[in-house]
């Protein structure tokens, strides 16, 4: 028992120390300019903190097209401890992961005894390549923060299965509750709860013992078996009915069902119209995401922050990837009395990945590296647990796992390290992204934007074009090339670019705005004032629209009115600059002398 605790502690250590070895570098990395900005480093009220009118504001409004409050307030408080340090966010997220990734074994061993594969799965799933995306990206807290409640959720049901009471099952509802408002995708869990229904907890009717070659040498002496059957170490409540176990499981269906209607609420603004992507093309990408992320587990390489969707398959491809999934699942079907693994984690799999398909299509990615990251815990329980099955006659099979599960942790890990460099700045990542991708509107816009910012002004048009010129009328392309040519001074071709987002924009402020000061640099003083008086009437509390407004109207000597907007710039700003001065000029040229006088005197 001594030996086993031992080789236990040892082993949580050495996923925690893993998990840093490889992650630890994003402590010196910074923020992206994907989706950081949104949710952190340019988003005031998450810079505010934590506090009781935070917390309300987290519960009461979308964040970036989600909503997920805990994982918002987990932002705010970091920005309270360790303001907009970026090393400490990550740190935040590097020390999330690394404890799920001791949560992981420690759930597999206790429902299994079997210490080395649980330790092993553990493992691939710290330092797998497929999770850097979610531990090396600030804006992914919700993984590694929902990944957690998983873990805890999954562990509170097993004490639950052991030894049924209402305090154990209210635990296990409180920590899915939690780990829903950190991420909706957990929505599937109460399925994965009856999967390990199944297997390990053999609850399921008929299941009530473990099935396998290791399991039988398990308990005839290997890996410190102890004097036990693992059902009898679990004390589970038995075998029941299936349907008493799916009416057990209905507070959290319902629990599922509220987050999934809160989520399409919440992300109905980055929902992408049904006519842009067919519903054909949609189920056709999600069987072949199935089998992507299947050869990414075996060869993690080439991997990127966004893949474009293809469009439409080849019908041969879709049908290909059809066939082998429901090839599959009836063998591994068929196989379920011999190896109740394989059954489970292939489901888990197929079940979990299910809310980030694509079939309601969020975004113009065709699948991303971060929607693996509990999904893909389910091929890595049924291929460890069939490769030992497979092991256990042959009497070299200790030596031979002691030399290839090292060497495959290592390989791993150095695929992520080199993969989590590339997250160290915005402009690799966009490189690396482009490196692997080829044609990627995305990347171009996203690297355009960061060069923008950076000053880079050529180099940003660069990109820019590259968008545009399978995109003529992309609206937020369109202004950022508007934006760049008016600083580099080009402002016929910035004004073009300008008018065309509005046409498929119509009546944005900020491209109002842009187009509005240079159609009054331009002498076009009429126009910008049309422009200016849309901003306003889009923002009425809005002292910049009230001010260049009355400054338009001002040039067009139209006083009076420029007088009123003025002194609205000055109500809602009393330190507006500048604004003093040219309302007093305003009064003065309407003959107003004195109560000019009082505006232009002022310090």
């Amino acid at each position: 028992m001594a030996a086993r605790s031992f080789s236990k502690l040892a082993i949580c250590v050495a996923l925690i120390a893993i998990s840093w070895a490889v992650f630890g570098q994003t402590l010196g990395h910074g923020f992206v300019n994907y989706d950081d900005p949104l949710y952190v480093s340019e988003n005031r009220q998450i810079q505010l903190g934590l506090s009781w009118q935070n917390i309300g504001w987290a519960f009461g409004h979308v964040h970036s097209h989600n909503w997920h409050p805990l994982t918002t307030m987990s932002h705010m408080l970091d920005c309270q401890m360790f303001g907009l340090n970026p090393g400490w966010h990550h740190f935040i997220n590097v020390l999330l992961h690394s404890a799920s990734a001791v949560l992981l074994f420690l759930l597999l061993e206790q429902t299994t005894l079997a210490v080395w594969r649980s330790a092993f799965v553990a493992a691939v799933f710290a330092v797998h390549p497929l999770r850097v995306e979610s531990v090396a990206w600030i804006s992914e807290r919700k993984d590694v923060l929902s990944g957690f409640f998983f873990f805890l959720t999954l562990l509170a049901y097993v004490h639950y299965a052991r030894k049924p009471n209402l305090f154990r099952y209210a635990v296990t509802l409180i920590l899915f509750v939690f780990g829903l408002l950190s991420k909706p995708m957990l929505v599937t869990l109460p399925a994965v709860l009856l999967l390990l229904d199944y297997w390990p907890l053999g609850r399921w009717p008929g299941s009530k013992t473990y099935h396998g070659a290791a399991e039988r040498q398990l308990l005839s002496g290997n890996e410190q078996a102890r004097t036990v059957s693992p059902s009898q170490h679990l004390n589970a409540s038995g075998s029941g009915t299936v349907t008493r176990l799916v009416l057990e499981k209905i507070p959290l269906f319902l629990l599922s069902i509220g987050s999934a209607i809160a989520t399409l609420i919440a992300q109905r603004g980055g929902i992408l119209q049904m006519a842009h992507l067919p519903f054909t093309w949609r189920i056709a990408n999600a069987a072949s995401v199935y089998l992507i992320y299947m050869v990414q587990m075996f060869w993690p390489v080439k991997l990127a922050v966004i893949y474009p969707h293809p469009g439409r398959l080849p019908l041969w491809e879709t049908a290909v990837a059809i066939v082998a999934l429901i090839g599959f699942t009836a063998f591994l079907f068929g196989m379920r009395k011999q190896h109740r693994y394989l059954i489970t984690g292939w489901l888990w799999y197929l079940i979990m990945l299910v809310p980030v398909l694509g079939l309601i299509q969020v975004g113009s990615q065709a699948h991303a590296d971060r929607y693996t990251y509990l999904p893909q815990i389910g091929l890595y329980i049924g291929l460890v647990w069939a490769v030992s099955d497979l092991l256990a006659p042959w009497r070299h099979r200790r030596e031979f796992c002691a030399v290839a599960a090292p060497l495959i942790i290592a390989l791993l890990a150095w695929r992520a390290w080199i993969q989590t460099g590339y997250w160290r700045d915005s402009e690799r990542l966009w490189n690396r992204t482009l490196a692997v991708t080829g044609q990627n509107d995305f990347a171009h816009f996203a690297f355009g934007e960061y060069l923008l910012n950076a000053g880079r002004l050529d180099a940003a048009i660069a990109q820019f074009k590259i968008v545009l010129a399978s995109h003529p009328n992309e609206p937020d392309a369109n202004f950022q090339m508007g934006y760049a040519l008016m600083e580099k001074g080009d402002s016929d071709a910035a004004i073009g670019h300008f008018e065309q987002t509005l046409k498929i924009k119509s009546e944005d402020p900020d491209t109002e705005t842009n187009l509005g000061n240079l159609l009054l640099q331009s002498g076009r003083t009429a126009d910008a004032v049309e422009h200016y008086r849309v901003v306003v009437r889009r923002s009425p509390r809005s002292a910049l629209g009230h001010y260049n407004l009355a400054v338009g109207l001002h040039r067009d000597r139209r006083f009076p009115e420029a007088i009123l907007h003025y002194k609205a710039a000055l109500e809602i700003d009393p330190k507006y600059p500048d604004a003093d001065y040219f309302l007093g000029q305003a009064l003065l040229e309407n003959g107003q002398p004195d109560e000019a006088r009082i505006h232009l005197e002022k310090p």
